[in-house]
């Protein structure tokens, strides 16, 4: 009989749309599951949806306190972790890839103390990726996984979601492999989850991730598979570019603005928005990925 870690894995932080999806998912297959979140009241809600308490704890869990890390991975083989902006700082600053290093030490040092972990499935973004000095003109090859942004250019450019991101996941993978731990990572689109809106910070850049081919978005439940795919498929490594639609032509663009920019706040688009009939290529690669996911049951 395999051991009770082998089905029991921590989903951190769990009270956001993607942490608590990937909970419900998990449960659904059978794992126990430790939510965890540095907002303990949002969890609430997680608690009804198992009737089994056994098969899902929910801990506080602050990613920039070690113990509390310690205490909710205990007993797990895996992780699935993204990084939520604690709720009295919202913004993403300068300040905050500081913060956003500091939980991504903090959890990798974790993973690495707790034996039975056997894999982490850290959370980055494409804005990890696309950001580079001399934009244009663009590469004759499509960016991939090997790509990295330019920390300089982000922060010259004040594009402290990619800094923050980049520097992470360097972070992360700098410790995992010093640790020996496990590690993939998930560098997303912009997610399409219920609460998206302009103030989004992956979205600072929007137009000129348009006009270079990279502006992609990520639905959620195709999120989700790819997590779990990523997770139980033992051949999976290193970074995920994920994403599953891309928008790089004009009537893309201006649903997505209509999506994002309530009625009331928004003027009409001008009669010459709907006039540009310029396509742009696409220019950032997911084929690792979807020939991962070929035959993935979801």
């Amino acid at each position: 009989m395999a051991p009770a870690s082998s089905k029991t894995v921590c989903v951190m932080d769990a009270s956001g749309h993607l942490g608590s999806t990937l909970v419900q998912r998990l449960l659904q297959k059978g794992y126990t599951v430790h939510a965890a979140s540095q907002n303990h009241d949002e969890l609430q809600s997680l608690e009804g949806v198992c009737s089994d308490t056994k098969k899902l704890r929910v801990f506080h869990s602050d990613p920039l306190d070690y113990h509390s890390i310690t205490d909710a991975l205990k007993g797990c083989c895996g992780l699935f972790y993204s990084f939520d902006p604690p709720s009295d700082h919202r913004t993403y600053d300068e300040f905050m890839a500081d913060v956003e290093v500091r939980a991504a030490h903090n959890i990798l040092e974790a993973c690495a103390q707790t034996e039975t972990i056997r894999k982490v499935v850290f959370t980055s973004s494409i804005t990890a990726v696309i950001w580079r000095d001399g934009r244009n003109p663009m590469p004759s090859v499509d960016l991939d996984e090997r790509n990295w942004s330019d920390v300089n250019f982000c922060r010259k450019f004040k594009l402290w979601h990619a800094l923050a991101k980049t520097l992470a996941e360097k972070t992360a993978w700098a410790l995992a492999m010093d640790r020996g731990v496990n590690m993939v990572s998930i560098n997303g689109g912009l997610l399409m989850s219920p609460d998206l809106t302009i103030k989004n910070p992956y979205l600072k850049g929007a137009a000129e991730m348009y006009e270079d081919g990279v502006f992609v978005t990520l639905d959620l439940r195709f999120a989700v598979d790819a997590y779990m795919c990523v997770f139980e498929d033992i051949s999976s490594y290193g970074r995920y570019i994920c994403f599953n639609h891309s928008i790089n032509y004009n009537e893309d663009a201006l649903k997505l603005a209509q999506m994002l920019v309530p009625p009331s706040a928004s003027s009409p688009p001008h009669e010459s928005c709907f006039e540009d009939t310029r396509v742009y290529q696409q220019r950032i690669c997911n084929q690792k990925l979807n020939k991962l996911m070929v035959g993935f049951d979801s």
